[in-house]
């Protein structure tokens, strides 16, 4: 028998024996009882804290029948409702908040100067003009307001101003960062020191950036897309750039008023509307080398225009295999399809937010068959509201960008700058509803009905419902990169800030906002 501080082994069994065999008082069921049913409560809150929806893994189209005929059964008895259709995704109570904390250095202003020459289309400039703003901030610069890209393939000849309420950009900024609409006389002949940003950097990066100001008193800065991390940057940081993109780079008055106009009109037209950002333009298909559905002939015009365009890097592309792997828009008639296996009836209002669709009315017809209630800014507009804005591409897409975020869903057929540009604003206003297809889990479906291994019916829907289920904008934490990449290619693969600033501009503090 062994002993320990001298009790045995066989004393401490038998009062423990007796012990756990003791009757238990009724209080103490009942905190049994209720310690049971709290422990699963608290470990399914702590699992879903902060991540009301995520992107799960697709329901595969080559599941057996028998394992959904029972669902598929309760789902053809259920008539899908307008709620369900329209209605925004739950918040949990969250809302934007983007005032600095107590410990945020308020600009003093500077000698030291930075201009920028923004590249790329309007989204890619907005939210380069955003980081630039940071960028003038953590460096302690004065801030020219941009110089838009003239030389992209709109060829748009648009000034800040023509696009941009320069003043409100300037006054909202103002305890932020300096900002000034040209550069002093006086510095335009001094030297500049020229620099290309490192991609996705951090605080660290620009602090050690502050060194050419021994030398020089303005810095230009040749492009302004991606020039900051997504994440690992202080709050305050990621506060002041949805403050630069949400808040100050509010759109000219002309293009602020027609799109307001825009809008009512399509509430008046039919209530509520889908916003839909077609990629199917000539430039993307040919960008992507995406060829599903077309001729031979337009194959190879679109094979063509991407051997003359020098900045594309990708020349020869394998378009099946593109499409395969989900990285192709939608095309006009799988949008058709789509939309109809969402429950959206024929009668819906859809506005198309994008340039004109390759293949032309024969293309969009694939789509009108099912959806004839098709609008177009030139159908809305008059040839007067829109003259204006003739030959400015980065314009129009601004009335795009207007009727998308004001629309009650908004459904981009590929990724890019405005998808997620109007995402991450749509997220920032009470997570209104963005429905982003699984294009990857689409096809699989699209490929089977080609194939006649499944029909359009019930079944089918059920399954393009379930696939898309979470992926309808309500609140989740923004994604870092993927496992098992290294290095600064990491970043790439990060979810873009501006298309979900949660958690930063996005909580649940009153007193944030």
């Amino acid at each position: 028998m062994v002993k320990s501080k001298g009790y045995s082994f066989t004393r401490n069994s038998s009062s423990a024996a007796r012990f756990f065999f003791r009757p238990l008082s009724p209080p103490a069921i009942t905190l049994y009882a209720v310690l049971l049913f709290a422990f699963p409560m608290f470990v399914f809150l702590r699992s879903s804290k902060d991540v009301l929806e995520d992107k799960p893994d697709p329901l595969l189209p080559h599941e057996s029948p028998t394992q959904t005929r029972a669902q598929v059964r309760e789902f053809e008895s259920l008539q899908i409702s307008d709620r369900q259709l329209w209605d925004l995704p739950l918040s949990n109570g969250l809302h934007q908040c983007v005032k600095p904390s107590a410990k945020y250095r308020v600009t003093r202003g500077s000698d030291y100067y930075i201009t920028v020459k923004s590249n790329g289309g309007l989204n890619q400039m907005r939210t380069g003009i955003a980081d630039m703003v940071a960028v003038a901030h953590i460096m302690n610069a004065t801030l020219v307001i941009p110089l838009l890209d003239k030389r992209s393939f709109w060829r748009d000849s648009s000034k800040f101003s023509d696009i941009f309420d320069e003043d409100y950009f300037i006054k909202t900024l103002r305890n932020d960062v300096r900002i000034v609409k040209d550069l002093p006389k006086k510095l335009e002949s001094f030297p500049r020191a020229r620099k290309h940003f490192t991609s996705w950097s951090g605080i660290s990066y620009y602090e050690a950036m502050t060194q050419l100001w021994n030398e020089f008193k303005v810095i230009h800065v040749a492009k302004s897309d991606s020039r900051l991390a997504n994440n690992n940057l202080p709050l305050d940081i990621q506060r002041l750039r949805c403050r630069a993109l949400f808040k100050a780079l509010r759109f000219s008055s002309s293009i602020e008023s027609l799109g307001k106009k825009l809008v009512e009109r399509l509430r008046s037209h039919g209530g509520k509307y889908i916003a839909l950002h077609l990629r199917y333009e000539k430039d993307m298909l040919s960008f992507t080398g995406c060829t599903y559905g077309l001729t031979e002939a337009e194959s190879e015009d679109l094979r063509t225009m991407r051997e003359n365009t020098n900045h594309w890097k990708d020349k020869k592309i394998n378009s099946t295999e593109k499409r395969l792997g989900g990285l192709c828009p939608l095309t006009p008639k799988e949008v058709g399809i789509f939309l109809q296996a969402l429950g959206y009836p024929p009668s819906t209002t859809i506005y198309i937010a994008a340039g004109g669709i390759y293949g032309g009315e024969s293309r969009l017809s694939e789509l009108t068959s099912r959806f004839p209630n098709i609008v177009f800014k030139e159908t809305l507009a008059t040839p007067e509201e829109l003259g204006a804005f003739t030959n400015h591409a980065s314009q129009t897409a601004a009335l795009d960008y207007i009727i998308s975020i004001e629309s009650d869903v908004f459904i981009p057929t590929h990724s890019g700058n405005m998808a997620i540009a109007v995402e991450g604003h749509r997220r920032f206003l009470s997570h209104r509803k963005t429905i982003i297809p699984d294009r990857k889990g689409l096809v699989e479906l699209f490929d089977k009905l080609e194939s006649g291994q499944m029909e359009e019916g019930p079944s089918f829907a059920y399954l393009v419902q379930e696939i898309h289920k979470k992926r309808q904008g309500a609140p989740r934490r923004r994604r870092g990169p993927l496992p098992g990449i290294k290095g600064r290619a990491r970043f790439r693969t990060e979810e873009s800030f501006y298309e979900n600033p949660y958690p930063e501009c996005i909580c649940r503090s009153k007193g944030a906002s």
